[in-house]
């Protein structure tokens, strides 16, 4: 059974015996495919580190995350462009929109949505799509700039199932994660709706930790537990929702 974890910033951990560890557990619960997006320029230092020493099981993406566009956002964007450059990357991620910390940041969180979205579609990746209470900005710029080469993930999905429609019209994958575990969600009701043809699996650790972890620090050996719950609600068994999700990875990734 392989497990891929397509959104983990399992990286966060700089203590080398501790982020061991964090791998060992992953690998053990079978969790052998793990995608790694970085947030700024500051970290993607982390993301190629942890993926250098474990090339075999981790996949570096990069981009540059919404709360992390600020005033200098376009030198942001120029440094990690000219990173993507130079290195071999499996998508554009994490981007998009997030207007529960700042809104007044919205026009220039869209400008360097787009921009990434360019280079996304030059490099024929796919994109890797952070979306926090901004539904609707997001849909209207992928309207906007669909076409052939536009495809990737709603990472962290948690909208409704009108929502998730959409997601999935644009030839969208949908990433599931611990909240798919939490009582009042309402997610397992969305996806009872949804084939497993268009979902993935993550666990954006350190955070949205799953049940019965909830309350202290995700690790993406935990995506068992998503799993499970997913094979649950959908009267089929682990290894079959391994089986899928994974395939849907590397449709999305290419690898």
């Amino acid at each position: 059974m392989i497990l891929t974890d397509t959104h983990t910033h399992l990286y966060y951990e700089t203590d080398p015996e501790k982020l061991s560890d964090l791998m060992q557990r992953s690998l053990d619960n079978k969790v052998s495919r793990l995608f790694l997006p970085n947030v700024d320029s500051e970290s993607m230092a982390l993301v190629f580190g942890l993926s250098e020493q474990y090339p075999e099981y981790c996949f570096p993406m990069l981009g540059l995350h919404p709360c992390d566009v600020k005033e200098n956002f376009k030198e942001e964007l120029s440094i990690i462009n000219k990173e993507i450059a130079q290195r071999k990357i499996y998508a554009i991620g994490e981007i998009g929109i997030d207007l529960h910390w700042d809104k007044t940041t919205l026009t220039i969180q869209q400008e360097a949505f787009r921009t990434q979205i360019g280079w996304a579609k030059q490099l024929d990746l796919p994109i890797v799509i952070h979306c926090r209470e901004a539904f609707d900005e997001i849909f209207e710029i992928l309207c906007e700039l669909k076409d052939e080469k536009l495809r990737g993930i709603f990472h962290c999905f948690s909208g409704t199932l009108d929502q998730a429609e959409k997601v999935i019209g644009l030839g969208f994958y949908l990433g599931i994660g611990g909240v798919l575990t939490y009582k009042n969600s309402g997610l397992d009701k969305v996806v009872q709706d949804i084939s497993l043809e268009h979902l993935v699996l993550e666990t954006d650790s350190p955070y949205l930790t799953p049940v019965p972890f909830r309350g202290k620090p995700n690790e993406s050996s935990y995506l068992i537990y998503v799993a499970q719950k997913l094979a649950d609600l959908k009267h089929v068994s682990l290894d079959e929702i391994a089986e899928v999700t994974t395939r849907n990875s590397r449709l999305v990734f290419g690898v």
